[in-house]
């Protein structure tokens, strides 16, 4: 029995060690948030000419809509809209080219955006731009979006994250999700920016130097996550990636709970892969080139989802009260104090109202799915799990 009660202890206290690594790290950065960002240079020299890239796989319901929305965007510069188009019905490809969209078909046995990107960068005339912004299909920006991008550029930055928020607040797991995103720009961009280190990438309203995203694309893969990939091939090369708080992208959010899994399995999986390849190149990095930002990188992918932390934070608080092993019940308690303390001070003021107290009660299923989600990871490795998106959203844009 003693034997039994040592093991017990000590696996307690290691999963209580653990669960304090992650809440102090989201809470100190989190704090860290709430600093002022140092703002860009507010005037340019040149306009640098663009290409907006829509990777698309089956997204007909949405695509049209979102490219004929970004050429009426307003910009000084020249700036082309293409849609790299994967598996679009041949009407909604013609509607793109009549409206002077450029489109670019691929076709691959197995879809991902990754691969997508580079066959188009790989065929658009490299001398005809010095930017590559990089859209979700669904997404739209936001006022003087390719300003700011041009603006940062003129900085000196050759990276560049906007702020990408919800467009939809329609249903308790759309408003969820759209809580989610903003703790994840409060934390991990918002947060490491303001510290001086490198905002996270996020997938779509990302900016970079045209030449510099082609040899960051070669030899991508079939990574579900190609913008972790590249995170951490910018974070090795040393190379810091701008935040632009102010600057927002729309995107729409999930708004049940199969597509709200089927994302989530393609972001663990996506964690779990990059935690595997890169854990001991992360020490690596740091001990030989100093290189925090890689070690930063790497850490973070050690991270529990938050949801995922803080069913287990409250299954531990529970089992702490019946069980007289492991971290006291104070010790849980305090966890779950500083984890609720993280998020909610990353939550933006105008998305305080009735429907984030109803999203609260959808915590314990969207915690399920999370579940689910991580028992179906492996699916990753057969198919490409894009998230569907619908034709018409609420509208919540903030200009």
């Amino acid at each position: 029995m003693n034997l039994i009660e040592a093991v017990l202890n000590i696996l307690l206290f290691a999963i209580g060690g653990y669960a304090l690594f992650n809440v102090s790290y989201l809470l100190f950065f989190s704090l860290a948030g709430h600093k002022n960002i140092q703002p860009n240079i507010r005037t340019t020299s040149s306009f640098r000419r663009m290409c907006v890239l829509f990777p698309a796989y089956k997204e007909d319901a949405v695509i049209i809509e979102s490219a004929l929305k970004a050429i009426t965007h307003p910009y000084n510069g020249h700036f082309d809209i293409c849609v790299i188009a994967d598996k679009l019905k041949p009407e909604t490809i013609e509607t793109l080219i009549k409206y002077g969209v450029k489109v670019i078909e691929v076709n691959f046995e197995k879809s991902t955006k990754g691969k997508a990107l580079l066959t188009a960068l790989n065929q658009l005339p490299e001398n005809n731009y010095d930017i590559a912004v990089v859209l979700d299909a669904d997404n739209h920006m936001g006022k003087d979006f390719l300003k700011e991008i041009n603006l940062a550029f003129e900085s000196g930055f050759r990276a560049v994250q906007a702020h990408r928020t919800a467009k939809n607040l329609d249903t308790a797991f759309a408003f969820l999700d759209a809580c989610n995103e903003e703790i994840n720009n409060h934390i991990f961009r918002k947060g490491h920016y303001a510290l001086g280190l490198s905002s996270a990438l996020i997938g779509s309203g990302m900016a970079f130097e045209y030449s510099y995203l082609k040899n960051l694309l070669t030899d991508i893969g079939e990574t579900v996550g190609e913008d972790k990939e590249i995170d951490f091939r910018i974070a090795r090369d040393q190379i810091k990636i701008c935040y632009l708080d102010k600057v927002y992208v729309y995107d729409e959010k999930i708004d049940n709970a199969a597509v709200f899994t089927q994302q989530r399995t393609r972001w663990i999986a996506s964690q779990l892969e990059f935690l595997k390849k890169y854990f001991w190149q992360g020490f690596v990095q740091l001990i030989k080139s100093g290189n925090v930002e890689f070690f930063n990188k790497m850490v973070q992918a050690l991270l529990v989802p938050r949801i995922l932390l803080l069913g287990l934070l409250g299954f531990f608080f529970v089992l702490s009260l019946v069980l007289p092993f492991g971290p006291s019940f104070g010790f849980w308690a305090i966890l779950l104090a500083m984890i609720s303390a993280a998020l909610l001070i990353g939550v933006p003021a105008r998305l305080y109202n009735i429907k984030l107290v109803q999203a609260l009660f959808r915590i314990p299923y969207a915690f399920f799915c999370m579940c689910v989600a991580v028992l179906n990871t492996k699916k990753t490795k057969t198919s490409f799990l894009a998230t569907p998106h619908k034709t018409k959203v609420v509208s919540t844009e903030l200009d």
